[in-house]
This record gives structure tokens, sequence and C-alpha cells, in this order.
């Protein structure tokens, strides 16, 4: 029988360390953290206490922490094994509280790698946990869940219900803000690009060509015509040949950064699936530590590659490198990711984890070969008739490729080109012109960030820790919140000039490409923009990028035992209150609203703004314009257009909704938008647009193939009761109904080939559920007290569902719940949610004068 236990975060991990152990060890899983603050009405930090945080084991966790408890007390001694950074100091902290483990004595094993070699050298080293290190983390989620829940009941009252704001999430946004604004102000001028077709004999004697370009840009086509004017009859001759020699060295092993950066560019990851997949391959032992900012190797590990590198490639391959890392307060991991074992080329459990693995292998290979040596060689060719003009021809040759061999790092400038073999070329040699050309380009606007790019940039900015990464990206992209969406766009086409000169004569044509498309980009929505504006407004310090790296630094000193990290909470959590305090009693509440102009048929102003439900809307009408009860005439904006840049006729064309497009069966089909999205209405039928298509543009040939699909959607799957039972796929996945009761149906099925049985036994489910589901109901009030998975709560209307107080310091019982009047529920719905039931009808809102349509 085992005499310790060891405690890991995950069971995969669990089992690969587990192979490694004698018998002496049993090794179990905590399945990540064990507790966390309390969650719901509560805060969970009690800020009168030096911000005492109120941690719970969530009712999830309460299986594990049993059989950790079981566990433990079947053993002599507990280890502790969590991962090496602060996330996992403090989950051994967790474990220490809940086990009862005097956290200054317990067993704290670390490693960077889950080898054999690795965990049975970490055995024999065990130490005692960091405490500094769990107060970084401490302070970093206590700190986290003051601001995120003061700014979020914020944005709730002066925006929207529903929105989240965070340190870090809402610098992250603003990012992305800004780098839209910048595109939007950007003007685009065209300019003229100058490059020739030379034909010269290469080494064998064969005629080949080769470009060369102007130095120059010329801002117009009367300026590039002149020029080439000027080359008429011109003679071309080498002026200078200069060559080279050049190195490229390799690029530094992958810290969580760049990884998340290099897998994005070479194999279309997102942040977030590449960290699962590290975690995996970790997991497994294939990898070293996923969350690092450091670039350095072990020796031995530097060894082993280089030993590799010989076997491979030979001698001249291998060159020793150490690498340094460059951010002072690296602190994560204490290596760069590398493969647990260089001899071992291919690892993963399936396509992704191979693909993933693939490129960390070869970019640690690459870290510890020689330079790339290159010769470059560049030309400079006279013309004759211009005495002070040139054209420069450049080319590069690859000596001894080096490290090369095996690996290249991308880039994220994808208008950067590889210059390719110039033939042999003497000062003096006469050139064969073929042709000449100016050709019209245009200066383009900054690019929009990439997850990845993004992830460099906060990096750069100093702004959270690898870590903290993934889920900050996470964070701003979920859909309830709507800040973020990564897109691919379509481009528009433009037609360009081409001015070529050839055979002595000159003659204009015109191209066409395609500008603006976009691949999984980031753009910001219209609320994204109006809570970064309405925080940048009222929260300077919190939005400033500078003032948020510099929080991490005081997390890092905290970290080094340098800082006390309630002192750290307090010097920022007192004026950020006043603050927040200040903003809820002065702001006024913000929809963005822009003014456009006046309405030309009735006269009346035309504005856009966010309504209430967090949908970007055109509005024709004022308080003041309208009669006695009348409303404001309200139409959706367009897909792809946004409250900052529509204008007037834009917006007016957003009213051309419903569209009548023709009858069938004697009824009329109408298209329109709603609070669900562009649809179809036919007879009493409306069929939702599947996502991209546009109301504005559809067809009746497309709306007839969209209700002959409806229809065969609608065809019963079989009865119950004599009832027909339908399926159908909406805003929560695929359903079947049966009268007016709509059924999830669940992965285990398919939606496709779903039985009659298979329906049935749903809805009789649905139904034995819906019998259990109310422990009191006034439907009338719409208000209930329902049966949850953690236990009685309160619904209301269409509002997040509320918790019941505690009694006796208990959560409330579905017996003591029976026994509440609807007044006693009211109370608890007033206090959460105040004024909820006094509240009067909203008046039309009133234009204000901010922005004009420029």
């Amino acid at each position: 029988m085992a005499k310790k236990l060891l405690i890991v975060e995950s069971p995969a991990k669990a089992k690969t360390i587990e192979k490694f152990l004698g018998s002496d060890f049993a090794v179990k899983s905590s399945y990540g953290h064990i507790r966390d603050l309390e969650k719901g009405n509560d805060l969970g930090v009690d800020v009168n206490q030096g911000y005492r945080p109120n941690y719970v084991i969530p009712p999830d966790k309460h299986r594990t922490v049993k059989e950790l408890r079981e566990a433990a007390a079947k053993v002599e001694e507990v280890w502790l094994a969590t991962d090496e950074d602060r996330e996992g100091e403090a989950i051994s902290w967790h474990l220490c509280e809940v086990l009862g483990l005097d956290a200054h004595q317990a067993k704290r094993i670390v490693f960077h790698e889950i080898t054999k070699p690795a965990i049975q050298k970490a055995v024999q080293n065990p130490r005692n946990l960091d405490l500094n290190l769990v107060n970084a983390q401490q302070a970093r989620r206590v700190l986290d869940r003051l601001v995120g829940w003061e700014l979020s009941g914020l944005l709730w009252k002066k925006i929207k219900g529903q929105l989240s704001a965070g340190r870090v999430q809402s610098v992250a946004v603003k990012l992305i803000v800004e780098r839209e604004r910048e595109i939007q102000q950007f003007k685009i001028t065209p300019y003229f690009r100058i490059t020739a077709d030379f034909l010269a004999p290469n080494a064998q004697g064969k005629t080949v060509t080769f470009k060369a370009e102007g130095p120059e840009r010329f801002d117009n086509a009367e300026g590039a015509e002149t020029f080439l004017k000027k080359c008429l009859g011109a003679n071309f001759a080498v002026n200078n040949v200069d060559v080279r020699p050049t190195r490229r060295k390799p690029a530094p092993p992958f810290t969580t950064s760049t990884l998340q950066q290099e897998a994005s560019r070479k194999l279309g990851y997102s942040v977030n699936r590449t960290m699962s997949i590290a975690q995996a391959l970790y997991e497994q032992g294939f990898i070293t530590y996923m969350r690092t900012d450091s670039t350095s190797l072990s020796e031995l590990a530097i060894q082993s590659i280089g030993d590799e590198i010989v076997k491979q490639y030979g001698p001249r391959y291998h060159e020793t490198r150490r690498f340094k890392t460059k951010n002072s307060s690296a602190q994560e991991a204490h290596e760069a990711i590398r493969p647990s074992y260089i001899d071992n080329p291919n690892a993963g459990a399936n396509r992704d984890e191979q693909r993933l693995y693939d490129l960390i292998w070869k970019r640690t290979m690459a870290t510890q070969m020689a330079d790339a040596e290159l010769e470059k060689t560049t030309v400079d060719i006279g013309i004759s008739t211009q005495p002070g003009a040139k054209l420069v021809a450049e080319g590069e040759v690859l000596k001894f490729d080096g490290f090369l061999k095996v690996y290249l790092e991308g880039t994220d400038d994808d208008e950067e080109e590889s210059q390719g073999i110039l033939p042999p070329l003497k000062v003096g040699q006469k050139l064969d012109l073929d042709h000449l050309t100016a050709t019209e380009r245009y200066t383009r606007p900054p690019a929009r960030f990439t997850e990845a790019a993004l992830v460099k940039k906060l990096e750069e900015l100093g702004i959270g820790r690898p870590s903290t990464y993934a889920p900050t990206i996470s964070k701003i992209m979920e859909t309830n919140r709507g800040y973020v969406t990564k897109e691919s766009r379509e481009g528009e086409q433009r037609i360009f000039q081409i001015l070529t000169l050839k055979n002595n004569q000159i003659n204009k044509t015109t191209g066409k490409e395609m500008t603006g498309a976009t691949k999984n980009v980031l753009y910001p929505s219209d609320m994204g923009m109006i809570v970064c504006d309405f925080l940048d407004n009222y929260f300077k310090n919190i939005m400033d990028f500078g003032f948020t790296a510099g929080i991490e630094r005081q997390f890092d000193d905290i970290a080094e035992g340098k800082l006390v990290w309630s002192n750290m909470i307090d010097s920022f959590y007192k004026p950020f209150h006043q603050d927040v305090e200040k903003t809820l009693a002065e702001a006024d509440r913000a929809s963005g609203e822009r003014i456009l102009g006046k309405d030309p048929e009735t006269g009346r102003t035309i504005l856009v703004r966010m309504s209430s439900l967090g949908k970007p809307v055109v509005q024709i009408g004022t308080g003041d314009e309208l009669d006695k009860k009348e409303k404001p005439k309200y139409a959706n904006l367009r897909p792809g257009m946004t409250l900052e840049t529509v204008s007037l006729q834009e917006a007016l064309e957003s009213f051309a909704l419903p569209r009548t497009l023709g009858e069938l069966d004697g009824h009329e089909i109408t298209v329109n938008t709603g609070r669900y999205g562009p649809y179809i209405k036919f007879g009493e039928q409306f069929i939702s647009l599947p996502k991209g298509e546009d109301p504005f543009e559809i067809a009746l040939e497309r709306a007839l193939d969209l209700i002959d699909a409806k229809r065969e959607a609608d065809r019963p799957v079989g009865y119950f009761e004599e009832q027909p039972i339908t399926k159908g796929k909406g805003r929560f996945g695929p359903f079947v109904k049966w009268t007016d009761l709509y059924v999830n149906i669940p992965t285990r099925v398919n939606f496709d080939t779903i039985t009659e049985k298979q329906a049935v036994e749903l809805i009789e489910a649905k139904i034995e559920k819906e019998a259990n589901r109310y422990i009191q109901h006034w439907p009338e009030e719409k208000i209930s007290i329902e049966n949850g998975r953690w236990g009685p709560y309160i619904r209301f209307a269409k509002q997040k569902p509320i918790n019941l107080p505690k009694m006796d310091g208990a959560k409330m019982t579905a017996e003591q719940a029976r026994t509440m009047t609807l007044a006693d529920v009211k109370a608890i719905i007033e206090k959460e949610m105040p004024g909820i039931f006094s509240a009067k009808p909203k008046a039309a809102p009133k234009a204000k004068a901010k922005k004009k349509a420029g």
C-alpha cells in the first residue's frame, strides 16, 4: 500500500507521472483549482478586513475534494506537484488549506518536464511552498475580482446588462479599438512605383530576365509618365556592383507568446487552441512546461540538441548558443518550450498535436544550429538620358543553409518579398531592356490584429503574463459580451493604372486587384467601442497601458517578497472605488449616439445609437420633434456598417425593410430583420436567414429555396399523443418541437437521423423535468422559484437567475423556499435590481448635440 500521496492538477499528468514512481506513491489529480472566490451575489472579498478573500469549494469540486481527503487520510505524507508557475503554487496552497496540511512544512516538488529523470530528481529534492508566489497570484485574483465586479456593475447601469470589464481585458479591447480607428482615419493615397525587366546571360550563357526597381516613388501618373518619356531611346548599363556576405541567425526557442504567434502564422491555430494542444503534449511528457517567458535552455538540453544535430546533419551545422531572456520580469518558468527528448522527432496522439510538436522540435533544433550564410548582391543601373536617376536590382544567393535546413521563422508582414538570384553582372556592362513599367499602388493602413499579433503587442507593453494571454483573448471574444469578433471579410475590387515602356513606345492600361480583404483578424463591435470610450473617459488609469504594465511589475515585486500584497491592493482600490462611486452618480448613460442630419421626408433628426438591447440602430425623430404618444421610427444598421462610420444616405437605406419579394400559394413573402436577426416571413411562418446573408440583397429565388428547406425540416419525424413532432435548429442548437414544448437534442442523438422513438423519449424526459421544475410559480408576475443544479433559485422574467439568501449560514433548501411569499421573493429581486418594480416606461430619447457627420 502506498505511503505517500502525490497530487497534480490533471488526470493526464497523473497518469504519466505514475509510470515513473514506485509503489510508495499514489498519484491523484485535483482537476485544476479546488477553491475560488465566492461567486453570485457576493463580492468574495472583504474590503474592510485587509481584502481577505472568501474562498469556497465550488459544487462541482465537492466530490474531488472528498476523494482527496479520503486518499490523504490513508497515507503518511501528502506531496504537492502542481505546475511550477504562480497559478500552480496557489493550487498547492489551496490543497494545504482544504486537506489540513501545514503550508510551511508541506513537501512541494517542481519539474519543467514530465520525464523519468526529471520526476525522480524532483522527488529527491522537495521544497516548501513559496508563499510569495501564492500571494502574487492571490493579489492578481483579488484585484481582478474587485475591478471586474465594480466596473461590470457600473456598465450594467450605464450601458447595458450582462456586460463585463476587467483590468487586462479592457486594455486589450482598447488596443483593438484604437487600431480600428487608425484604419478608419487612414487616408489612402495613390503613388507610382517603377520596375524594369532586363535581359542578360546567366552563368551558362542562357538569356534570363531579372528585375530592378526605381528607388523613387511618384505621387501621380504625370510624374511617372514623365520619367518613362525620359527613358525613351535610353541606354542602360551597370554602374556599380556591391557583393556582400551576410549571415542570418536562428530565432530563440519558443516562449508562450512566440509559440502562439508562430502556430497562428504557420498552422492557423487560435491562441486558445495552441495552448490546449501544448497542455496535452506537456501532460503526455512530450514537451517541457508551456507557460513560460524564458528563452533559456538547460545545459543538458543544449548538449543533447547538439548531439542530435551532429548525428543528423554533421558537425558543420552545429553551433552552441545560450539565449538570455530579454524580459527582466520573466518568472513563469525557468526554461523555454522544447521537446522533452530531442531524439524523438515525432510525437502526439492526433494530427493537431503532431503538427505543433513538429513546430516545437524544428524551432528547438534550429536554435543550436549554425548561421545561414548568404551573399547579397546590389546592382546600380544607370540611365543614359537621366544621369541623376538609377534603377536598383537586388539578389541573394544561399551559400550555406545552416539552420534554414530545418526551420525559418514566420513573419506578419504579408508584403515581404523574397529576393531572387541575379545573373553575373559587371560594371560597365550594357543591358537590354525588355520593358519598363510604372504601376499605380496605394498606401496601406496598419493591419488589424490577429490573435497572435495581439499577444505580441500585450507582451511588448508588459501587460499580462504567459498564463493570462489566452484567457484574456477568449474573454473579449465571448459572444454574450460582443466586444470583439474574429472575422474574414471579402475585399473590394480596385482599378489601378499601368504605364509600360516597351519597344520605345508607352502604352497605358489598367489592372484590377482586391483591396481590404482580411482573414481571421479581430474587429471591435460598436458595443466594444462604446464600452472602451466610456471606461477611457472615466477610468484613465485602468485603461492606460503603462499603468496596467506597472501593476504587473507590482505583482512581480510581491512574488519576490518585496511588497505586501494587501498594501498593494489597498493603494489601488481606494482611489479606484471613489472613481466608481463618482461615475455612478455623475455619468450619463452611454449609447454612442451620433447625429447624422435630417430626414429628407419628415425633416426630423436622424441619428444612430446603441439600443437598450445592445443593437446598433438608426432612429428618426427625437422627443421634442414627436407628437404626443408618437414613437420614433427605428431600423437596424445594415450588416458591415458601424455607428462611427455610417453615412446619412446609408442610414436612410436601412429603412428599406421590410421588403416584399413576391407571393407563394397566395401568401406574401417579405424579408425583414428583428430582435434575433434577419428573417423571411411567409404566411405565419418566420424563417431565419443563414448567417452572412444580407436581407437587403436576398432575391425571391433564394427565399423560395429557404421556404422549401423549412417545409422539409418541419415535416413531422413522428407523433406523440396524436400530436406531430417536428425538428429544427435555433439559437441554442437543434431541437424537437411538440405542441408548445421545445426540447434540445443532445449531441449523442444525430439530428439528421433522429427517429420517432428517440424524439418521444426526449419529450417524455422533458415533461417529467418540467413537472419537477417549479417550487413556487407566479406566472402573472413572471416570477418563480425553481429547482437548479446547485439548489433553488429565483427566476424573474428574462433576467439573470437570482440566488436565494442563506439561512443559518447554509444554502436554502427547497422545503424552506416553499414557505416564502410573493412579497418575500419580490423583496429579494428589488434588492438585487433596485427600482425594477417601480420603473416607469422610458420616454423616447432626446438627441444630444454630439458628433456630427463630417
